[in-house]
């Protein structure tokens, strides 16, 4: 069950979410929903089945209906601050003919909600939303043929209203007096037909967000902020590096500080505990100053991650391969990009709760996948999966695999030391920056041919690169197993090149290029810990290829973007990239010295969010800072459940890829992370966002969801570094844009 537990909240309270189950479906055990497809993912019980369903078809699993008519809408898709416990009534709410406002939604939960993998790649609407719109819409037609038996009226003379079925005579019966045990536990049959566009009353129609009034009135809206009764405070105590060992810690002069509780220790991981959360914070701090550890130098030059990668690469794999092998044209450029790590960089650090009772472990966690975690949970714990039980929390600050699995872990691990007692473990600020796994760095090589019309004739790309998902599954991933005594190991990366992509996500250009080579020399080891960061491989493949697609249009002489639309016949592809520019104002207008004009497109994996992008940003050559002042993009994600909330991700997105594209570095030496806080690891601050971002959302009524929260990265970090180009001349290569390189490229 979700809580929003108030800080005062009784203990009793508290737990009640680890009572029975009292619905019936039967819930998948092992499914998994990867950023790539695996061994693991177990195939869909009727791949015919539309979204999630073809995992879980059982109308149960999706939709509850009391005997009071109160109905309630089941997801293993979690709120991330993406709006999804707001659209996804919506569009229940739609084909169930209610007000989105009476529906309750329950969200990732092991204990009650299907199997929906991770909440990533922009899937939620796409999968999640797509399985409720259809299970809502049979559970409809269930409704009308039971009323029809009940009132002796043909179907076709009934109708949804308001959560009721209405006969053509005026007599009505509420979806509680119609429902009946197991009614609803049938598969679904992906037949029953949607509503039309024109008949909609809830998708499309602004609905005030349910998830964030607690977040501005200072409710519990986070697991950082739950407080149950009888909760002891966890501190841990990580190693200096990634593989230092724990050679002495003086226990007794810990475990005797007031309100101490006990230290836990376990091989190299340590944690005190205490009764208040400074009391955690003061004994905290004195092991970290009486703990030795074991080092070691064993990190990369920072300065030459190029050679590194290039270096490591254990196999290259064809990510695609069209057309001729050799082109000849009238011209070939060629250039090299890269990509530092990146932090998730969450603005609150990581935390947790954890309660093992009757020999069972239950965990409140802001992971992005409950499924996952519970089994790598399992796996650390040595528990049975089904005696491990993981409910979604909101926290405050994802955006991929950060430090909310370990937190986890963490909780996890101590709780089974103090049986009976609720754990809170919370990360420091320099803990979230130290250990979270961060994006991974990236190498990329272009090389493309054009015709004497202008055209790309041919066009070869090489992208260097880890594999960009490290997430739980298995103990390895958790940083709590990896240090505790046993010493779980990470599993092997593997180059997986699939449809969704990883690090070669978005390194297929859509463009029509007739000739096409495509490789990921891939890296099985990278020097720090990486995983999911929102984009993957796309952000940086999207700035090498959108950076390069204005070097190709500068020589063919052609603006930037009518040389895209040359290349572009998709035509939803082509009303977003002529939306942006006219929405901006694009021209060739000479602006003043200093300012120059940026534009990018990209269609997010190449089969979800169509996004175009054009801004304008301010290069000062004394200080080296870049300012974006005026933004338009447009956007199309198929039908706009909720048009607000994709402008809400969208401006989000084009923000956080700023920040990225400025400023974010994780800083490393040849033994330690060097960014423990945000001063050594600088993002963007309010002073530094556009002075306007205007979204134009392209609505397609009728069509499939694509998915918009991860489309704007990719072309906002390219159309930042055209605008630097057209602004002074200069190209960009690495990213960030710090003020230093700036500086270094303009010669200053």
């Amino acid at each position: 069950m979700n809580i929003s537990t108030p800080l005062n909240a009784t203990r009793r309270g508290f737990l009640a979410g680890t009572g029975a189950l009292v619905v019936s479906f039967a819930i998948p055990a092992v499914a998994q929903e990867g950023e790539v497809a695996t061994p693991a993912t177990p195939a869909p019980q009727n791949p015919d089945l539309p979204g999630s369903l073809a995992e879980t078809p059982s109308l149960d699993a999706w939709i509850r209906i009391d005997a009071n008519g109160k109905v309630t809408v089941f997801t293993g898709k979690v709120e991330l601050g993406q709006g999804t416990k707001t659209a996804l009534r919506q569009i229940a709410a739609e084909e169930l003919e209610m007000d989105p406002a009476s529906i309750e939604l329950i969200t990732a939960d092991t204990g009650q909600t299907p199997n929906e993998g991770y909440t990533a790649g922009s899937q939620t609407i796409q999968n999640s939303g797509t399985a409720i719109r259809h299970a809502s819409a049979e559970v409809r037609e269930i409704m009308i043929r039971q009323a029809s038996e009940k009132l002796g009226i043909p179907a076709e003379d009934l109708r949804a209203e308001n959560g009721r079925i209405v006969a053509s005579d005026g007599r009505t019966l509420g979806y509680g007096e119609i429902v009946a045990d197991d009614l609803l536990h049938v598969d679904a049959t992906g037949n029953v037909p949607l509503k039309s566009p024109d008949s909609y009353h809830a998708i499309g129609k602004p609905f005030a967000r349910v998830d964030i009034p607690a977040k501005v009135t200072g409710g519990a809206a986070f697991v950082q902020d739950l407080r149950p009764e009888g909760m002891l405070h966890a501190r841990l105590v990580r190693p200096p590096t990634y593989t230092a060992r724990l050679v002495e810690i003086d226990e007794d002069a810990i475990t005797s500080m007031p309100g101490v509780v006990t230290l836990v220790r376990d091989g190299d991981f340590l944690a005190v505990i205490a009764e208040q959360e400074f009391q955690a914070i003061t004994a905290m701090r004195a092991a970290y100053a009486t703990a030795k550890w074991d080092e070691k130098e064993n990190l990369p030059d920072q300065n030459d991650i190029p050679a590194f990668l290039e270096s490591a690469v254990s196999e290259t794999g064809s990510v695609a391969s069209v057309g001729a092998e050799s082109v000849s044209g009238a011209r070939t450029l060629q250039a090299q990009f890269t990509r530092p790590y990146q932090m998730h960089g969450s603005i609150g650090p990581s935390a947790a709760i954890a309660l093992f009772e009757n020999d069972a472990m239950t965990v409140w966690t802001h992971t992005q996948g409950v499924y996952p975690d519970r089994d790598a949970l399992a796996e650390m714990l040595d528990l049975p999966p089904e005696k491990v039980r993981c409910i979604h929390v909101e926290g405050s600050g994802c955006y991929g695999h950060n430090g909310a699995d370990d937190a986890a872990a963490d909780a996890a691990l101590i709780a089974k030391w103090l049986p009976g007692k609720p754990i809170r473990v919370q990360w420091t600020r320099e803990q979230e920056h130290l250990w979270e796994p961060y994006g991974a760095g990236m190498l990329t090589r272009v090389s493309a041919t054009l015709d004497d019309s202008g055209k790309i004739v041919d066009w070869r790309y090489d992208l260097w690169s880890n594999s960009h998902s490290t997430r739980p599954g298995s103990a390895g991933s958790l940083m709590a197993a990896r240090l505790m005594g046993r010493h779980f190991q990470l599993e092997p990366a593997k180059l997986q090149i699939s449809p969704s992509g990883n690090g070669d996500r978005n390194a297929i250009p859509l463009y029509d290029i007739p000739n096409q080579r495509v490789n990921w020399h891939f890296v099985p080891d990278m020097p720090v810990r990486v995983s999911a960061l929102r984009g993957l491989g796309a952000y940086c493949n999207i700035f090498s290829l959108e950076s390069f697609m204005d070097e190709l249009a500068e020589a063919a002489e052609t603006d930037p973007v009518e040389f895209r639309l040359r290349h572009m016949t998709d035509p939803r592809a082509r009303t977003v990239i002529e939306t942006a520019a006219e929405k901006f104002g694009w021209s060739d207008d000479p602006l003043p010295q200093g300012r120059g004009r940026g534009f990018a497109f990209a269609q997010y994996k190449n089969h979800a969010a169509y996004l175009a992008i054009a801004l304008e940003a301010a290069v000062d050559r004394e200080t080296g800072i870049v300012k974006i002042s005026h933004v338009a993009c447009a956007v199309d994600c198929g039908e706009a459940v909720a048009p607000d909330a994709i402008i809400n991700q969208t401006e989000g997105g084009i923000i956080q890829s700023m920040s990225w594209t400025l400023y974010e570095a994780v800083q490393f030496d040849r033994t330690r992370i060097q960014s423990p806080d945000w001063s050594a690891y600088p993002i963007a601050r309010f002073s530094a966002i556009p002075d306007s971002i205007e979204v134009a959302v392209v609505d397609n009524p009728g069509t499939p969801y694509l998915g918009v929260a991860e489309a704007a990265q990719g072309p906002t970090g390219a159309a930042i570094g055209n605008a630097f180009r057209h602004a002074t001349g200069k190209r960009i290569h690495d990213l960030p844009f710090t003020r230093e390189r700036v500086k270094t490229v303009l010669g200053v």
